[in-house]
This record gives C-alpha cells, structure tokens and sequence, in this order.
C-alpha cells in the first residue's frame, strides 16, 4: 500500500472509520485506473476489428443498452457515450451517466486514437492523461444503428445502439456474437434508460 510511512501510519489511524474506509476506496480506485490504463489496446485474442470502418458515421451519441461490470460504471444508468472527431485525427469522447447512490449525473471526457488505420474500428482511449485502454468495434450494423465494442479482453464488452432499446430478435444476435468471441454473456448488466439528462 500507499501508506508505508511511520507518519502516514499516525495520520491514517488518526482519520474515523468512515475517512479511512473512503480513502481505501480512493487508492483502490486508483490502482484499478492504474491496471485498466496500462492495459493492452490491442483487440483480444481472435477478434478482429470491424474493417472498412467510416469515423464520420460512427460520431454523434450513443445509448448504452448493456456492458459486463467494472469499477468505473458500477451501478450507473442512463448511461450514454458521443464521439466528436477531431481536427488532428483523434476523437472526443464524452461518457456521461447516472448515480443513483448520489442522485448526480457524472461525466468524463476523455480522447481517442486510431491504433492502426482509421478504416480500422481499434482505437485506444485514454481519460487519465497517459493512459490507455482498446477500445475496438468487434461488430456493427451496416447502418450504423448498433455496435459491439469489445476492451483490451473479453472482460470489458459494450452494447452500444442509437436508441434507447433495440428489438429483442436483434439484441439477441448481438449477444450470440458476443457469446461467440468468448464474452461471458450471462454476466452482461443490462442498462436502464428511464431519465432525461438535462445535458442532452
């Protein structure tokens, strides 16, 4: 840990319970950011990303219908994601959702960059200054209507669509591709879109 000093040791002894338990949570917090950014960005093994991928389509916002559980989302709905592309070849990406534990909408933002060609959908995405993490298209509507987005492994799965919800014999076969590229589909948490978000 973090604390290893005979001051820290005072200091951190002489916080409550309640200031300790939240300062572990910070640095636990922090080194699963430290572990997600050092992640690889390359896609996990045997997934290819989507190719001829088209930027310009794929910008604008996206509703999160469905993601496997980490730290960074952990109890959040509404969730949604916007991709700007940028002058220099990168994209914006701005995540935003709700806490119901807080009662607050949270953002962040963060950027994106292609790893390869930009007809590639494998792009790495950093929020935390140096750090990246994969991000790669592993499947997408021909319109540009859903996709599948796959992180560094199969750990870290997205189901992304233009709307709120998609019909369910077409959400079904998204899971099957998901399912058929290693994903743990059972686990998926399906998101709830049931607010407005006074940003959007």
């Amino acid at each position: 840990m973090l604390i290893c000093s005979r001051t820290h040791r005072k200091a951190f002894s002489s916080l409550s319970r309640r200031q300790r338990l939240g300062l572990l949570a910070l640095l636990l917090a922090c080194a699963a950011l430290l572990a997600v950014g050092c992640a690889s960005t390359r896609p996990p093994p045997n997934v290819s990303a989507v190719t001829p991928f088209d930027l310009q389509r794929y910008e604008g916002r996206w509703y999160e219908l469905a993601r496997l559980d980490h730290v960074f989302e952990r109890g959040m709905t509404d969730v949604s994601a916007t991709y700007t592309a940028l002058t220099d070849g990168s994209v914006r990406v701005v995540n935003r959702g709700y806490a119901p534990a807080t009662g607050q909408w949270r953002e962040a933002v963060g950027k994106a960059s292609f790893t390869g060609a930009p007809t590639t959908g494998s792009l790495k995405v950093s929020f935390f200054g140096p750090f990246y993490g994969g991000y790669h298209v592993a499947a997408l509507d021909p319109d540009y209507r859903w996709a599948l987005v796959l992180g560094p492994d199969t750990s870290y799965c997205w189901i992304l669509a233009r709307d709120k919800q998609l019909p369910v014999v077409q959400r079904d076969a998204i899971v099957a591709r998901a399912r058929s590229l290693g994903v743990d589909t059972s686990a998926l948490i399906w998101v709830t879109h049931e607010r407005r978000d006074p940003a959007l």
